[in-house]
């Protein structure tokens, strides 16, 4: 957790990006690298459908993520996708589940 998932990328460029992706998000995030979890969504466009770039994550201040977004679009962009769609999914410690239990549970219960 964090979530960072690609839409209509080619397998072989996400490869090439994941390490600057993965170790940027860290520092801004102010997560372990490990942590970082990146995807690739094969999905089938319908109708026309942008590139798209989905962060699923708890919150953090608007600056933050305001950050995470410029960073990876200055990634894409220079890269030749300029116009991708950055979006954030905003999770609640309370509504994600380890082991059957709320995250908000584990972290406060001693011993897990």
């Amino acid at each position: 957790m964090p979530f960072i998932r690609f839409k209509g990328f080619e397998s072989d460029f996400l490869h090439g990006i994941s390490p600057v992706i993965s170790e940027e998000f860290a520092r801004l995030a102010e997560v372990a690298p490990e942590k970082v979890k990146l995807e690739s969504l094969q999905v089938e466009a319908i109708t026309n459908s942008p590139l798209s770039v989905e962060i699923y994550m708890f919150a953090r201040d608007q600056e933050k993520h305001d950050e995470i977004a410029s960073m990876i679009h200055h990634i894409l962009a220079e890269r030749g996708f300029p116009h991708t769609h950055i979006f954030f999914v905003l999770l609640s410690p309370s509504l994600y589940y380890k082991e059957g239990l709320p995250l908000q549970s584990i972290s406060s219960s001693s011993g897990r």
